[in-house]
């Protein structure tokens, strides 16, 4: 501990293997970003609230005025490096140690290894994560597990890193006695540890930045990537971001987002589950405001199909690579026809965005690589991307953007499936797993958060009526608690005393007077 950096402080024992990644040299980065932009972030969180509570007060979004001359001028992101030319299909998921063999194995051209939705960020999980990704970076990570021996192909995916996002602290590690932000601790001990070691095997650091909600935001990350870039001796332009437009009001300024980040910019990525999340929290407090079950919300409801397209014709524009989003569909085991028509769901889904001109998707199994992959390859042939595939055809206005439908059906099952969605992947994220497969489908943090915000919204829309004309309220949340929770105790078996805690969790989050801005807000103060 006596080696650590004046006024840096770690609140849990450091193990030796450990000690390889907190290394004096690697916090000094930590702490020398952590005192230069703190007060910044703290200042565009008060900012957030403070939109969010005009918001709640009426106030619609609209593409900023001030920026016009920056939307209608002809100016394009710098050139990509080899590496992420072509993204046809990206794997995303958690740092555990078997899923970073298997997602580089996968046959995708990329793997966002995530600490950020997919991952429970106790930790354990998050210096491990470190070390799996140093290993794998320097092609020296294996496992053996199960009787199974995990091992690096020849041909890999190329790594992206997701840290968390600017809403989230890393509450054991403190600079002048106040907690880091938990992106900037994800991303200073992977660019020291790492950034050099791929630039000398021909690639470069790559990075997802979630949850972004304006270009001030966005500008915050890129000087925070000159300023490292600096203190490693490395050259302007090396890192490359993917911004993921995960929130409504980042929709509003994608433009500008690309531009603060045009020399280090990777292109956007159509965040979809986020997004809904996003639209709900956003305009929560609107009577007239609701969206249906979940399950009926698709990438076809004209508020999504708007803010795809928009991305896409921005993208394209600017030079930019635009990334379909996450099919949450996951193969089926032993049941054939529930199987086929989830892969029917998935080669739809990336039909649809290789159709529209995006140069990539999202999958979260392996299984799904080759199958969403083809689809990607019909449209595009031998071409790496398609970029030049132009949309001056698309025109969406701030209306388009806001035209929330579907609005029903709301159905006692899509509320029962919220709640136990909701207890499932809070009692997994509990107890360390942030990547939870549940009735067929992958959940992660983000389709966490619609269940939960729908439900929370349910109970104050006055469209909040069930197909049989029941009203959703508190009371009945509370009696469908009581029958589900049994329910996920039956799949997830004995012994498993946060799944308790989880229903406690969810019944607050969803019944509570205030609503609560990320549910992982107050689960990370119990882990």
């Amino acid at each position: 501990m006596s080696t650590l950096p004046a006024g840096l402080e770690i609140s849990v024992p450091i193990s030796s293997e450990f000690a390889t990644i907190l290394s004096p040299d690697a916090l000094a980065l930590v702490a020398k970003l952590a005192r230069s932009f703190e007060p910044r972030r703290q200042e565009l969180l008060a900012a957030r609230q403070a939109r969010a509570k005009r918001l709640d007060a009426g106030e619609r979004p609209d593409f900023p005025a001030e920026t016009l001359e920056l939307r209608e001028s002809d100016w394009r992101i710098a050139p990509l490096p080899a590496d992420l030319v072509r993204r046809r299909i990206e794997i995303t998921g958690p740092t555990d140690r078997k899923m970073v063999i298997n997602a580089l194995n996968s046959g995708a051209d990329a793997y966002m290894t995530d600490f950020e939705d997919s991952n429970s960020p106790n930790w354990n999980n998050l210096i491990e994560g470190q070390i799996n990704i140093r290993d794998a970076v320097r092609r020296e990570i294996s496992l053996e597990q199960g009787g199974k021996s995990y091992r690096l192909n020849d041909k890999l995916a190329t790594l992206i890193v997701r840290p968390r996002g600017w809403h989230l602290d890393e509450k054991h590690v403190t600079v002048d006695g106040k907690r880091v932000a938990g992106g900037v601790l994800d991303f200073a001990l992977f660019m020291f540890h790492n950034a050099r070691e791929l630039l000398a095997r021909g690639s470069g650091p790559y990075f997802y930045l979630p949850k972004l909600e304006s270009r001030f935001e966005a500008r915050l990350w890129n000087d925070i990537f000159v300023m490292t870039q600096e203190h490693l001796g490395l050259p302007q332009g090396t890192i490359k971001a993917t911004v993921l437009i995960e929130t409504i009001l980042a929709a509003f300024e994608m433009d500008e987002i690309l531009y603060e980040l045009r020399e280090h910019s990777a292109g956007l990525n159509a965040g979809r589950w986020d997004y809904i999340f996003s639209c709900i929290k956003k305009f929560k407090l609107d009577k007239d405001f609701c969206l249906a079950d979940r399950a009926s919300v698709t990438m076809t409801a004209p508020f999504m199909r708007a803010y795809a397209l928009l991305l896409l014709k921005i993208c394209h524009k600017r030079g930019a690579p635009a990334m379909g989003g996450m099919s949450a569909l996951i193969p089926i085991k032993n049941d054939p026809e529930a199987n086929e028509k989830a892969l029917a769901g998935v080669r739809s889904d990336k039909a649809r965005d290789a159709t529209d001109g995006y140069d990539g998707g999202w999958v979260a199994h392996p299984g799904l690589v080759a199958l969403a992959m083809a689809e990607f390859d019909k449209v595009l042939g031998d071409r790496p991307n398609q970029i030049d595939k132009q949309r001056p055809d698309v025109k969406v206005s701030a209306k388009d953007l806001l035209d929330f439908r579907p609005e029903t059906p709301i159905t006692e099952h899509g509320l029962r499936m919220n709640i136990n969605v909701g207890i499932h992947y809070l009692g997994s994220w509990l107890a360390g797993n942030g990547c939870v497969p549940i009735h067929n489908l992958m959940e992660d943090a983000a389709t966490a958060e619609i269940s939960r915000s729908q439900v929370w919204q349910w109970i104050r829309s006055s469209k909040g009526v069930l197909a049989d004309g029941r009203k959703v309220s508190a009371e009945l949340v509370r009696a469908l608690i009581a029958e589900e929770l049994p329910k996920v105790r039956q799949v997830v078996g004995p012994n498993t005393p946060s799944y308790d805690r989880a229903a406690a969790i969810f019944e607050k989050l969803a019944t509570d007077t205030q609503f609560t801005e990320f549910l992982t807000l107050p689960l990370y103060e119990e882990i």
